[in-house]
Order: structure tokens, then C-alpha cells, then sequence
């Protein structure tokens, strides 16, 4: 007989399945696919310039490109904005399935300080981003190892070099495109998908037969009806002030048997997934000596200890026992600075809420790359949400720790973290402001951030704090004394900074092969889409978070150490400073940032990223520990 309860599960399973069938894909259902017919416009448009030099990004139209009768910005979500990305309108105007051939543009004449900025953005390797139907421009690239091709996202603004014969380094900017269109025909019809957009980049001095007459100019360098086509760069266009540099470009259309569907496969082909594997197998690994360790604690030891404490009958023999049961009277006395801990736990909950809610959505494929910022929005949007789980977390520790000033710990809770990272995002920013670049975040989208910050994440956390007030507070197993035990000598490798140090080695080394490639995806503007690798890494470091801390905390008690509180918190959350120490390796040799500013930039933002996971994986540690604790102290006898 089936009952309401089991039919409710039914339906809940079914929309489960619904909704993961089609996630293996990169497109959600809803997102529909844009025919096209032969003949079609396809609009090119234009996004920032980047380099991995700099980190600091340009609009397209701060260099003296080729630009429309007017210049249309696209609507951009918070993560677009938030990214530096600026997307706009372009001059070029294909046709679906009508090849072109060498047309012109437009002629610019360069001035000084134009040639200027072309130098220094060719010197800073700055590449030009575009977008035709929501796919990235990519430039094929062979690979000297294998025999495939790699795609690398933009083409470089222009090259170095020099002319045979001399020793004078010259600039030469690529002012011809030849683009390549990769389009899938449907079998019943003639409309097209598009499924690829590639560009071969090239420097040409180009050559007026007659006179400039506009786009319709005669080049004696690239002529279609006399089969004159650019090839090579054999004659490139030097960047020169007062010079004239005319703009051509080819468009190719190229049939493929890649469906719509799989079309950012290319794009996201991994080529080193041994690699992520070896990752796992090595933070299971951890995972699986640490687990190891606990189940022999708590399996044996604990259970023999705690047998051997319920079967002591008399004081003297009491007297006699050491370890982990004499500091009972202690081991629930409230901490120094337990408002501080309260508040890093419950910040700590609202990151733990904010990473799996996020991730969960990425696994199912809702945050594809094609939806360009739809990471970052979704993690901010949640954040704010998850303001409910931090306000209650913080409370209701505070009230077990005999707190009684509920608002004050909800305002450190609401205001500590994010105010931390407004005051060094909005200084981070104000050097970007200073550099002229469009990572700057306008005053508009500040506000926006400013008001999802008071306006629905200040009052969650209220919400969420006095729910977690109103309810009746936890109760340690144990009674606390009055006066407090004192501590005896401790040995050496039961020192707190040792502990703590050491406590942070394993959760680090569960994680930094999957870091590596993380920082790549962020610093070297490549695609990251592997979430099912770090769902499954996150996993681990759960795991290994709360084993580590453990495994210490038990050693602590069993010394007859009660201040396991804070230790517990930093043993696992120390993790943080390997996190920043690998950051600055991965600077030093893999990153060729040499300007000031960027380099600020670049640790700025890792002692952010730094600074949550330490309070992420402290988090962790911590409520392990509380649950440990309340566990032991449970299952024995107090007299």
C-alpha cells in the first residue's frame, strides 16, 4: 500500500531525474538554440582585452579599432561585471554561409599616443576577445608534443619582431582577420547552428591600387577577383604614429558534424584528466589513513576507556586513572573570546551553505560556461541567502556559551567577513580605477553590492540569529566546575602551535593538485568546468577537516588539555596558510606579472580567498570536534 509520505518521495525522485537527465549537456532545457538561414546576419561582438601579464582589463574600443556608426553595450548580469567584461557591438557583420573575402573595414591613421598604447599592448601580450552566438573566439594553436590542436581564447593585438638584417625591434599590429565559422546544417531544412568560431590573426601592409574609396577600395595586397589572398604576414603593418593602418578581414564557413549541443566540448576538452584523477587518488589516500586513525580511536581505544572508567567502583581508583575523562568538569568551560569563535563558526556555516549549494548547481550543469558570470552571481546571490545559517549558527553557539547579548554577536556576524572583504575589494578597486582599466567596478553595480549586503543579507542573519536565540540552549553532558583544572607540563609535539601547524598538512595536501588548476582557470583566463572533479575534492577536504581535528583534539584531551575550543578551530583552518604560501609559489613560477599593481591585486585577492578558507575549513574542524566532544563526555559515568 503506498502511502502519502512514499508518494511524496516518488514525485521529489522524479523531478530529481528530470532535472539531472539533461545536465550531462551544457545547455538547461529553456535554452533554446538560434537557427539561422543562408543569408542571415550574425552579429560579431566585441569583448575586453586581456593579458596574463597584467590581469588588468580594456574595453575593445580603447585602441584605435575599427568602430560601428554607434557603439551598443550588451545587458550584463553581476559576474560579467564583476569579471571586467564589457560587451559591445562591432563592425563586423557576416552572413550566414556567404564566405568573404578581403574586406576592408576601415582606415585608421594613428596618432602618437595611440601607437603608444598599441606598443605597450603588444609589449603586455594583450589578446582581443569576441563572441558570435555566445561562443568565445578561439585561435587554434598545434601542439609540439602531440599531434592535436589547442584552442587558446582571443588572438594576440599584435607581435614583436624584427626585419631581417637589422637588430631594431619593430611592432606590428594584426589588422587582418581571416575568420573560419564552424556551422551544423539541419538534415529537414537549410537553417544553421553555429558550433565554432575561430580566427587566424595576421599583420599586412596593405597597398591601395587607385585612390581610398571607402569599403569599396581596391587593394593590390589582397584583391579576391584577381585571387590575391593574405596568407602569410610576409609584409607586416608596423605601428608607427601618423601612419595609416587599414582593417580587412576573411570570412570562411566550414561545415562540421559537431552538434549544437556538444559545441563548447571543444572548448572544454581536457587534456590532463590523469592528472585529476591522480588528485583523488591521492586525497583518498589521506582520507583513507586519517579514517583509519579515527576508527581506531573511537572503535577501540575510546571504547576500551570508556569500559574501563564505567567499571571503576572506587575514588581511589579514580584518583589513580589519567587521560581524557578527569578533565570533564572543564572541557565545556566557555573559551576566551568565545564571541570571536562564534562568529567565525557562523561565518564559517554561511561559506560551507554558500559552496554547496553552488556546486550542487554547477554539477547538474546549470552554471555552464555559456552563461558568461553565472558563477560568480550565483555564489554572491547565495551567500546573501545563506546570511539565515550564519546568524543562527553564531547564536546558538553563543547561547550555550552563556551569552546573553544576542544582537551585538549579529552584528559582528553580519558585518566582520564582508566587511573585511568590501574595505579590500573597494581599495583593490579604487587601484584598478587608477589604472584606467574596465575591471573597475562602476558606482552602480558598489551600490547594488552595497544593498544585497544591508538590505537582504544584514536582515537574514538577524532572522536567522534570533531564531536561534529563541531556542531553548544546548546543554553540555557534563557539569563545569568552578574552578578551573590546571594544565600540566605539556610534551613538545603537544605544543598548540605545533599541533596547529601540523594540523593544517592534510587537508592542504587533499586539495593542492586540484588548486593548481583552479588558480590556471583564474590567472590564466582559461575555462574551468570540471566540477564533478572538485565537488568530489571538496568532498575529501570535508572529511579530512574533521578526521585531522579530531584525531588532535583526542591527543589534547588525553594530555589533559581542556582549551580544545580554539585549538580545534585553527588545527584544521591553518590549512589556510599553506593555501597563501602555495598562492605565492604559484606567483613566482607560473605567472609573468611584473607590474605593481597587478601584483597587488593578485595577493589581495588570495589573502581574500585565504582568508575564507580559513574560516571555512576552521568551521569544519571545529563542529567535528563539538560533536566529539558531546559524544565522549556522553558515554560516561560522571560521579
Amino acid at each position: 500500500m503506498r502511502t502519502p509520505a512514499m508518494l511524496r518521495w516518488a514525485a521529489a525522485l522524479a523531478v530529481l531525474l528530470a532535472v539531472a537527465a539533461p545536465a550531462a549537456g551544457f545547455y538547461l532545457p529553456g535554452v533554446a538554440p538560434t537557427d539561422f538561414a543562408k543569408g542571415g546576419p550574425l552579429p560579431v561582438k566585441v569583448n575586453k582585452l586581456t593579458s596574463i601579464k597584467t590581469q588588468l582589463p580594456y574595453t575593445y574600443y580603447s585602441l584605435p579599432f575599427c568602430k560601428p556608426d554607434a557603439i551598443v553595450d550588451s545587458a550584463e548580469n553581476l559576474g560579467e561585471v564583476l569579471r571586467g567584461d564589457r560587451i559591445e557591438n562591432s563592425p563586423y557583420v557576416f552572413k550566414m554561409r556567404e564566405p568573404k573575402m578581403c574586406q576592408i573595414v576601415c582606415k585608421a591613421k594613428i596618432t602618437e599616443k595611440e601607437a603608444k598604447e598599441l606598443k605597450e599592448k603588444i609589449e603586455e601580450e594583450y589578446r582581443v576577445n569576441m563572441i558570435l552566438d555566445n561562443l568565445p573566439l578561439v585561435v587554434p594553436v598545434n601542439r609540439q608534443d602531440k599531434n592535436s590542436i589547442a584552442y587558446q581564447g582571443g588572438y594576440h593585438v599584435g607581435l614583436k619582431g624584427v626585419y631581417s638584417g637589422t637588430k631594431n625591434e619593430k611592432y606590428f599590429i594584426h589588422n587582418h582577420l581571416s575568420f573560419t565559422v564552424k556551422y551544423h546544417r539541419d538534415d529537414n531544412s537549410e537553417l544553421s547552428r553555429i558550433v565554432g568560431f575561430e580566427v587566424n590573426p595576421l599583420s599586412v601592409k596593405h597597398q591601395i591600387d587607385d585612390k581610398w574609396n571607402g569599403v569599396d577600395t581596391r587593394l593590390s595586397t589582397c584583391d579576391p577577383h584577381a585571387s590575391k589572398f593574405v596568407i602569410n604576414s610576409d609584409s607586416p603593418q608596423e605601428v608607427e604614429a601618423d601612419k595609416e593602418i587599414i582593417f580587412t578581414y576573411d570570412v570562411h564557413f566550414e561545415e562540421s558534424e559537431i552538434k549544437w549541443a556538444s559545441r563548447w566540448d571543444t572548448y572544454l576538452l581536457m587534456t590532463d584528466d590523469q592528472i585529476h584523477w591522480f588528485s583523488i587518488v591521492n586525497s583518498l589516500m589521506i582520507v583513507l589513513f586519517l579514517s583509519g586513525m579515527v576508527a581506531m580511536i573511537m572503535l577501540r581505544t575510546l571504547y576500551r576507556d570508556i569500559s574501563r572508567y564505567n567499571q571503576l567502583e572506587t575514588q581511589e581508583e579514580a584518583q589513580e586513572e589519567t587521560g581524557w575523562k578527569l578533565v570533564h568538569g572543564d572541557v565545556f568551560r566557555p573559551p576566551t573570546h568565545s564571541d570571536l569563535l562564534c562568529v567565525c563558526v557562523g561565518t564559517g556555516v554561511q561559506f560551507f551553505g554558500m559552496l554547496l549549494v553552488t556546486m550542487i548547481f554547477a554539477v547538474l550543469g546549470f552554471l555552464s560556461p555559456s552563461n558568461r558570470g553565472g558563477l560568480m552571481t550565483a555564489m554572491l546571490l547565495v551567500w546573501v541567502l545563506m546570511g539565515l545559517l550564519a546568524g543562527y549558527s553564531s547564536s546558538r553557539l553563543y547561547k550555550m556559551l552563556k551569552g546573553s547579548e544576542w544582537k551585538k554577536i549579529t552584528l559582528q556576524t553580519a558585518f566582520l567577513f564582508p566587511g573585511v572583504a568590501f574595505v579590500i575589494f573597494f581599495i583593490l578597486n579604487a587601484l584598478i580605477w587608477g589604472e584606467k582599466s574596465s575591471g573597475a567596478v562602476p558606482f552602480t553595480t558598489m551600490f547594488a553590492l552595497v544593498l544585497l549586503w544591508f538590505g537582504i543579507s544584514v536582515p537574514l542573519v538577524f532572522v536567522g540569529s534570533y531564531l536561534g536565540f529563541k531556542k531553548p540552549a544546548m546543554e553540555p553532558p557534563v557539569k563545569t566546575s568552578k574552578i578551573p583544572r590546571q594544565i600540566p607540563e605539556q610534551a613538545w609535539y603537544m605544543n598548540p602551535l605545533f599541533t596547529i601547524l601540523i594540523g593544517g598538512v592534510l587537508p592542504f595536501g587533499a586539495v593542492f593538485i586540484e588548486l593548481f588548476f583552479i588558480l590556471t582557470s583564474i590567472w590564466l583566463h582559461q575555462f574551468y568546468y570540471i566540477f564533478g572533479f572538485l565537488f568530489l575534492v571538496f568532498v575529501i577536504l570535508v572529511i579530512t577537516c574533521a578526521e585531522i581535528a579530531v584525531v588532535l583534539c583526542y591527543f589534547q584531551l588525553c594530555s589533559e588539555d581542556y582549551m580544545w575550543w580554539w585549538r580545534s578551530y585553527l588545527t584544521s583552518g591553518s590549512s589556510a596558510l599553506y593555501l597563501f604560501l602555495y598562492a605565492a609559489f604559484y606567483f613566482f613560477t607560473k605567472l609573468q606579472i611584473t607590474k605593481l599593481v597587478s601584483g597587488i591585486l593578485y595577493f589581495g585577492y588570495m589573502f581574500l580567498a585565504s582568508y575564507a578558507f580559513f574560516v571555512l575549513t576552521g568551521t569544519i574542524g571545529f563542529c567535528a570536534c563539538f560533536w566529539f566532544t558531546r559524544l565522549i563526555y556522553s558515554s560516561v559515568k560522571i560521579d
